[in-house]
């Protein structure tokens, strides 16, 4: 029997603001990976690892790494849902997907970043900080 790998994931509905959208009438592509970092807040307010939770224990997690895919336009007033899900990793690092669909659940966009741990001195982490580890452990995730 094989084993299945236990999905995290959150469900968020934003709002286009027509300060997002560029002189077509449709979403800037630079605010797409704005709508990723909604994403990983609500993920983070949602499953106890926020970026205040993070600052707390004494870290940082800059992005090292990030992709995104765009497959559909979205304009402004329009309403979408942004689902997140955490990628398991081994590696001392935050991985998340991201999938954004519009009010028909078609798929907008797609997109994926890579956050490494940095100490309050700046030093890169090669193992999981031990509040990571037990925020890991508490979702089974170890």
């Amino acid at each position: 029997m094989q084993s299945k790998e236990k999905i995290i994931q959150c469900s968020e509905e934003v709002r286009v603001r027509f300060n997002e959208t560029d002189p077509l009438g449709i979403v800037w592509h630079g605010h797409y990976i704005v709508y990723f970092e909604d994403g990983r807040e609500a993920f983070g307010r949602e499953h106890g690892l926020s970026y205040l939770d993070i600052q707390k224990a004494g870290y940082l997690t800059p992005i090292v790494k990030s992709t995104c895919e765009h497959f559909l336009p979205l304009k402004y007033g329009e309403v979408f849902r942004i689902e997140t899900t955490f990628v398991n990793s081994v590696a001392a690092k935050l991985i998340f997907k991201y999938e954004l669909f519009n009010q028909e659940n078609k798929l907008v966009c797609s997109g994926k970043t890579t956050q490494v741990f940095l100490d309050n001195n700046g030093n890169l982490c090669l193992y999981n900080p031990d509040f990571f580890q037990q925020w890991k452990d508490k979702m089974e995730l170890s």
